[in-house]
């Protein structure tokens, strides 16, 4: 059972709709990163250095395995819960959070997303054994998947293949590519890897998107560069390099054509990085109520809330914050395969407002507070720094989400304006 503390939820249990099972493993992550992973971020950040205590922790706590089914040793979180979890792991470790998600797409993916889509029963029949093999590793192994996304082009955009390729051979497929900014690079045990089956007479399609995982001790697998960012120093997403790789086809993780049916038709599995930022978005909020409160460890107790330029600054920030957790909470209550076009433009929207707002939010929160909230010694500092990255990252970046909300509320699915033109 979780520990109590002191300590509000982002989320009203009742009001996310959560039965009792569900607000118990967010409380638990709440509880863990309160305890564990914010004593350690400051650390972690200066140095650049992977969390791998606060993996360790995860998995003993259960929450490694969040997402694998019940029925394989996990604690079968959907999507609404994970989301909600991962954004109170954010609120006390933004990279912590955003590595989470990296491993736990891995499972939610091939689980409860991958159970609502169309496969034939042999297709089905397959993939739930592979996955038994992926889901044991991490239940009792405490072995952590990644899922390298970006490669420097547009393929993580779903604009484009993927250009790490994969060969069919006999036994699996040989494969050959690179990903840049790769998550937990040389300290996950096996990389869940988004590339291009080779098929022999055929353009390369999106549609040949296979989802693999690739051990880290295979032969070819190599991580180079190095690694010293402005913000979430402690992802170490440093660039995976595949030189003729051997995998054998036991390691897929989805069958043929079912991850580009999944990024057709459940579109909200894009917005699984955003509980990070929601975190922090929260974080920095919180942080200023309670520095003005005087109620900051290792901080004279000094109060600043009596000064009305310091409560209009709360005042904005708290209808900042409360406008974006619910607009995100919204979409996330949206997801579902085959979502409504209104749904789909809401979890863009929501993408952006929060990736947006979170560092608008340490912004204000920076200048409120005043300059001893500079110091790296306090952790709004680290907030400001790690809330910019969001915006940035693939595949629903802040630009890409304006430019489909933009395109996809003007027109249509098929319209274009060549008849206009002539």
């Amino acid at each position: 059972m979780s520990e109590p503390y002191d300590i509000e939820p982002m989320f009203d249990p009742a009001m996310a709709g959560l039965d009792s099972e569900q607000a118990e493993v967010v409380t638990r992550a709440r509880n863990l990163a309160l305890s564990k992973f914010e004593p350690r971020a400051a650390a972690l950040d200066r140095e650049a250095i992977f969390p791998t205590e606060n993996y360790q922790d995860l998995h003993a706590s259960g929450l490694l395995a969040i997402c694998v089914p019940k029925e394989d040793g996990g604690l079968g979180a959907d999507f609404k819960t994970y989301m909600l979890a991962a954004a109170e792991i954010g609120r006390f470790c933004g990279a912590t959070a955003l590595t989470w998600n990296m491993h736990v797409c891995s499972c939610l993916w091939t689980g409860a997303l991958a159970d609502d889509l169309e496969m034939s029963p042999n297709d089905s029949a397959s993939h739930r054994e592979r996955r038994r093999r992926h889901y044991k590793r991490i239940v009792d192994e405490g072995a952590i998947y990644s899922q390298p996304f970006s490669e420097g082009g547009p393929a993580a955009a779903g604009a484009a293949p993927f250009s790490t390729k994969a060969v069919p051979v006999d036994g699996g497929w040989r494969i050959t590519g690179k990903k840049i900014f790769a998550s937990l690079a040389g300290h996950a045990h096996y990389y869940g890897i988004l590339c291009g089956e080779m098929v022999e007479g055929h353009k390369p399609s999106r549609r040949d998107t296979m989802y693999v995982a690739v051990p880290a001790n295979a032969d070819g697998v190599r991580v180079a560069g190095d690694w010293d960012p402005l913000g979430m120093r402690a992802t170490v997403s440093r660039t995976l390099l595949f030189e003729d790789v051997f995998v054998p086809a036991d390691e897929a993780l989805m069958p043929r054509g079912i991850y580009y049916q999944a990024a057709t038709r459940w579109p909200h599995m894009f917005m699984t990085l955003s509980p990070a930022y929601m975190g922090i978005a929260q974080a920095a909020y919180d942080f200023t109520i309670q520095y003005l409160r005087g109620e900051v460890p290792g901080t004279p107790p000094v109060k600043r809330r009596m000064y009305p330029t310091k409560q209009l600054a709360v005042a904005q920030m708290h209808l900042m914050l409360e406008s974006t957790k619910s607009l995100w909470l919204q979409a996330v209550r949206d997801a579902r395969p085959d979502p409504a076009k209104a749904d789909v433009l809401r979890a863009y929207a929501a993408q952006h407002a929060v990736m947006e707002n979170a560092n608008e939010l340490c912004q204000l929160a920076l200048r409120t507070c005043g300059g001893q909230s500079m110091l790296k010694a306090l952790p709004l500092e680290r907030l400001y720094r790690d809330s910019r990255c969001g915006s940035l990252m693939l595949p629903w970046t802040a630009e890409i989400c304006l430019d489909r909300i933009g395109r996809e509320a003007l027109y249509r699915p098929g319209e274009t304006d060549l008849a206009d033109a002539d």
